[in-house]
């Protein structure tokens, strides 16, 4: 599918100094070509944000030793936009994202920076993984994570995937050989019961804190949480098309439209 020295573009969403970001820009050196756009701070939680009201800047950072690198102070997304237009000036052979500091399983990924840049990618026609270790430390081992973005990187590189389609890949954190392997899943039914706890600053004034706890409704062995709870890699395949065509013969049936 791609030539043997292979142009991969390579960003995140929790910042362009991000532990993480330095792991998978080594392990995609020794595949192909790499060139770094990363937000200048860390941006998790954003999604698929742009900056539409606001001007965008983009400086080139010496923190990948000979890999070509870049900040951007806007998102994730204006990442990957900027690196297509203006620094690639085409379509890369591959873009990582990642890899993320915590989970990007079952519904984070519509909150995820990571995700979102891959999904810009995918929409450019650019073939795409997000990369998330389950570990939220700053200083976590990112070995095991290391081992199979090269596996899954090289897989999607020599057979590709489906048109419109992109990868979600969650490593469980633990040791490379006490990973199971690699489990080909379907995103779990599970959430976040959130709250918003209300306190009070220095000066009086109210402000308010997002705490939660996340709920795995699905017990399904089939599922992204399912695997990482037994020690797999999960890998999720996804689009960006968003119709629930399941609905269309059901609205069509139930409502009443013709009116």
């Amino acid at each position: 599918m791609a030539t043997d020295n292979p142009l991969i573009l390579v960003t995140n969403d929790d910042g362009v100094s991000a532990p993480g970001l330095k792991a998978l820009v080594e392990v995609m050196s020794e595949i192909g070509q790499v060139v770094v756009v990363a937000p200048d701070g860390p941006q998790s939680g954003m999604g698929h944000a742009i900056t539409i009201n606001n001007l965008l800047r983009l400086e080139k950072v010496k923190v990948f030793g000979s890999v070509e690198g870049y900040q951007c102070s806007g998102t994730p997304v204006d990442c990957v936009k900027l690196a297509v237009d203006k620094i690639l000036h085409r379509r890369p052979d591959l873009c990582v994202s990642g890899i993320n500091h915590g989970a990007n399983s079952s519904i984070n990924i519509l909150y995820s920076g990571t995700m979102s840049a891959a999904t810009e990618a995918a929409i450019e026609g650019i073939p795409a993984i997000g990369f998330s270790l389950c570990d939220y430390h700053f200083d976590a081992d990112f070995s095991g994570a290391q081992k199979y973005a090269s596996i899954i990187a090289k897989n999607l590189l020599k057979d590709g995937l489906p048109e419109s389609t992109l990868l979600n890949v969650n490593i469980p954190p633990l040791n490379p050989d006490e990973i199971k392997g690699i489990r080909i899943c379907r995103q779990a039914r599970a959430k976040w019961v959130e709250e918003f706890s209300e306190r009070t600053d220095p000066r009086g004034k109210k402000y308010y804190w997002l705490t939660g706890e996340f709920v795995n409704h699905d017990h399904g062995e089939d599922t992204d949480e399912w695997a990482l709870k037994n020690d797999y890699v999960s890998v999720v395949p996804v689009q960006f098309d968003m119709t629930a065509y399941h609905a269309i013969n059901y609205i069509n049936e139930k409502w009443d439209i013709d009116a």
